[in-house]
């Protein structure tokens, strides 16, 4: 019988039940755990199916070696499907109810001492995760999220061909393009001293296959940036949902998007998930309400601006920076009465540990204010502040003065800090909104005016606003879509009009020739005509972060690097031989080693 059964298995380790009593079988997979009851020795054997326990009597002529083999050793088991006793069903196991008694064994694979804990999953540190990220991954809690990155993958493809989109692969190996991060650089063996650049986008490619004739083009497509690494940023590569459409608007866009979008999130995640249309909120508005372009709506606290009242108040503190054109913002937090002298010293500390002069703070009671600023605000400013809407009795009001971004910035930090201190989110929905409206250019650091955005994006107006408008006043057909206050996705309606793409261009400092020079691909395209055209790319590992409720991204990738850009499993980035280097024509040139380097 034993040698008509399939060399490893009949049943995966997560497949047999009750019904399957009586029936030999043959599994192979992990000794994911083993307990000595007795002399009776249970097994409990893994796969990526599932857990099976199997029982070994002394009477099995495989007990000895089934005693000594070590955990997470791969081996084979024969033996019939037997019902486990009442006392010893486990409800949390498909397989609970029924074991294997074990009459065959064969060790297929004898584990060494192990660097980490499988069962258990006790905390490990870091580089030692990833440098045994193979062994990382056979955990059960990371095994199952990176499945279920596997199925959202696979969710956002169907919904995306049921949507009509068709799935396109663009190269990895292109041209260098200032796209805003440092490229990752190939050198070419044919041509020496010139060089590939791995995309960190297929932003020109796919604005190309519209320009093409392909009316809706999708891609699970890898970016790679050689930029330094966030908990919701991976260094080096990740992967994005990357879309675009032909003869759309932008609502045409949004439509397209939160229909995969709330479809996915409903179908994977535990939470309720903001109802389409999701909100669209102006670039100006979001950092003026929330102090962030990826404002985290599961909490009500909102900034307001209250320069004008300070315009000519006696508080100099606040009137010399409105006079400077500056910005006074305020928080509403309610209950001030349940905080401490010491909270609001916190936060204090807090603005300042930001990069702020200070936070100043009043305090409204029914008849009265109070605070540090009480005495030096007039009676009149603080009737109109008890006027702003979401103020009442026993609130706090909390200031912060500054430039207006800086501004911005403080409040929206100390608005995310409060949510932290005091609870304040609903954790338990998603929370989507469209970010619109944003600005065409910003200033440099030198004062000239650069893409504040994608460079290849429609300023609205067209051409007229770019010949009329201060470029600080132009908008753009740009848009951003946030969830938690994560950015999922940065996209546009792209420029299809070959003058207004040199204007556009013109103004952040580029010739013709330049604009020539960089993007001819483009440039040629759009010059022989190209349909309105737009998309964007949501990230695959931020929607899958959300979804598995996980707060870093090495948690839901299969083989990250570490902060630092290398792959402690692989040993990358490595040296190579010299003669690899001889044959690229490259000559290395090295900074010397500094103190830090000398001694490690």
């Amino acid at each position: 019988m034993a040698d008509q059964l399939h060399p490893y298995r009949t049943h995966t380790c997560g497949a047999l039940r009750k019904s399957d009593i009586g029936v030999r079988t043959r599994l192979s997979g992990w000794v994911h755990a083993k307990r000595d009851h007795g002399g009776i020795l249970f097994i409990d054997l893994r796969d990526h199916y599932g857990i099976t326990q199997v029982v070994v009597s002394p009477a099995s002529p495989v007990f000895d070696e089934a005693t000594a083999v070590p955990r997470e050793s791969v081996i084979r088991i024969d033996g019939p499907v037997e019902q486990r006793p009442e006392d010893t069903l486990n409800p949390s196991l498909e397989t609970g109810e029924v074991e294997v008694r074990v009459d065959g064994l064969e060790v297929l694979s004898r584990a060494d001492p192990l660097p980490l804990s499988i069962a258990d999953e006790q905390e490990a540190p870091e580089a030692t995760r990833l440098q045994y990220r193979f062994l990382d991954l056979r955990r059960a809690s990371l095994h199952a999220r990176i499945m279920k990155r596997a199925q959202i993958i696979a969710s956002l493809r169907r919904r995306m061909l049921e949507l009509g989109f068709h799935e396109f692969q663009t190269p990895i190996l292109t041209s260098s393009s200032p796209e805003g991060a440092r490229d990752y650089l190939v050198p070419s063996r044919l041509h020496p001293g010139k060089f590939y650049a791995l995309p960190q986008a297929p932003q020109q490619f796919k604005q190309l296959l519209m320009m093409a004739g392909f009316d809706r083009y999708f891609q699970i497509a890898p970016c790679f940036r050689d930029e330094d690494a966030r908990a919701d940023r991976s260094p080096g590569e990740f992967y994005q949902l990357d879309l675009e459409m032909s003869f759309v608007s932008q609502e045409d866009v949004f439509a397209a998007v939160e229909a995969v979008m709330y479809g996915v999130f409903d179908e994977f995640g535990e939470w309720p998930v903001t109802s389409t249309p999701f909100p669209r909120i102006p670039y100006a508005e979001a950092m003026l309400r929330y102090g962030s372009d990826k404002p985290d709506l599961r909490f009500e606290l909102e900034i307001q601006d209250v320069s004008e009242l300070f315009r000519s108040s006696k508080l100099r503190v606040f009137r010399s920076v409105v006079e400077r054109d500056g910005a006074v913002r305020v928080l509403s937090l309610p209950n001030a009465s349940a905080q401490s002298r010491t909270f609001f010293d916190k936060l204090e500390r807090f603005i300042k540990g930001a990069g702020g002069r200070g936070l100043a703070y009043l305090i409204l009671d029914e008849h009265e204010a109070r605070g540090p600023i009480a005495s030096a605000i007039e009676p009149e400013i603080v009737a109109a502040l008890r006027e702003l809407p979401g103020v009442g009795n026993d609130h706090a009001l909390l200031f912060v003065a500054d430039q207006p971004r800086k501004a911005a910035e403080l409040a929206g930090a100390l608005r995310l800090h409060l949510a932290d201190l005091l609870d304040l989110r609903d954790e338990q929905q998603f929370a989507f909104c469209w970010i619109v409206d944003f600005p065409m250019y910003e200033r440099g650091d030198d004062s000239s005016w650069q893409f504040s955005h994608n460079p290849f994006s429609m300023p609205q107006g067209g051409l007229d606003s770019l010949e009329k408008l201060d470029p600080g006043n132009i908008l753009a057909y740009q848009y951003d879509l946030v969830c938690n206050g994560v950015e999922l996705s940065s996209g546009a309606i792209r420029n299809h009009v070959p003058e207004i793409m040199y204007r556009a261009f013109g103004i952040a400092g580029y010739s013709p020739p330049q604009v020539d020079h960089e993007f001819g691909g483009m440039i040629r395209a759009l010059k022989m005509g190209a349909p309105p055209h737009g998309g964007l790319a949501p990230g695959i590992d931020r929607i899958v972060m959300l979804l598995t409720q996980q707060r870093n991204l090495r948690e839901v990738i299969a083989f990250p690097m570490t902060q630092n850009a290398q792959d402690l499993m692989m040993g990358a980035p490595s040296e190579v031989h010299p003669d690899q280097l001889r044959e690229l024509s490259i000559a290395l040139q090295l900074p010397e080693p500094t103190e830090e380097d000398r001694e490690s």
